[in-house]
């Protein structure tokens, strides 16, 4: 079933309408008409199955015919912090860390950072990757879209971290890798995991120690020097394999 975004205060008005470019997409691309039915999200982790009742220029109404269960959505609340990179590299970690289930992204600018967008530029990109970060929630079947928020320095990250149940910032030269970490620090109860990723040119080492002074572990990826990119991502995947729905303790958590 199609799945379409709409802002939650059309969800409270009868009849439901949508406009924009999600109502164009489903007129002029799906070619969805009178009678058709599919799966309004809200954003916010709240889903609807509905009727379509008519389709006229750029505006469609539905009739809601009942909630659904949203689903797709991790019980492990991932936040990614991960320090600005060049602007392709960028679209393509939120695409990605979204389809891996993160509920909360925080580009940075860090020490090493080349790209340091700013005021007009970077509401700009914002905009873009939440654009991004809502069609690959449809793709990938989620119901909630990443929470993203620019932060303005490595300081800023580390506060907002305060209140997470692990820290994890994952650096080139540490030797440990990231799952032997776990199993001693962890203790098998975390919810709340906040992963810390570098910039191409990775952390001077006075931002890793000021990372591990603030209650973060540090972990490693193995042998291999990932560029940044792919670290996000590969970092991101192993937590939710270790940790969340992606490994043993999905089942765990599914009897809870």
């Amino acid at each position: 079933m199609q799945r379409f975004f709409i802002p939650p205060d059309s969800l409270q008005r009868r009849p439901v309408t949508l406009r924009g470019a999600e109502a164009r997409h489903l007129i002029h691309v799906l070619r969805l008409r009178s009678g058709d039915t599919v799966t309004l999200l809200d954003g916010g982790g709240k889903a609807y199955r509905a009727e379509i009742l008519s389709c006229r220029k750029q505006t469609v109404t539905f009739r809601i015919i009942a909630p659904i269960p949203a689903g797709g959505e991790s019980f492990l609340r991932i936040t990614v912090a991960q320090a600005f990179l060049k602007v392709g590299k960028m679209d393509t970690s939120i695409r990605q860390l979204t389809e891996l289930g993160v509920h909360r992204w925080l580009p940075f600018v860090s020490r090493r950072s080349v790209a340091r967008p700013g005021g007009p530029r970077l509401a700009t990109r914002r905009r873009r990757w939440h654009e991004i970060a809502m069609s690959a929630v449809k793709q990938c079947g989620r119901s909630r879209v990443p929470e993203i928020t620019p932060l303005p320095s490595l300081e800023a990250v580390l506060a907002a971290a305060t209140g997470s149940d692990l820290k994890i910032i994952f650096w080139e030269k540490e030797p440990v890798c990231f799952a032997p970490r776990v199993a001693q620090t962890a203790a098998g109860c975390c919810r709340r995991v906040f992963v810390l990723i570098g910039p191409e040119g990775g952390f001077e080492e006075g931002e890793v120690q000021s990372a591990l002074e603030c209650g973060f572990s540090g972990a490693g990826l193995g042998p291999r020097i990932l560029r940044a990119e792919t670290a996000a991502v590969t970092a991101c995947a192993l937590v939710q394999y270790v940790l969340g729905d992606m490994g043993p303790r999905a089942a765990c958590a599914a009897e809870e």
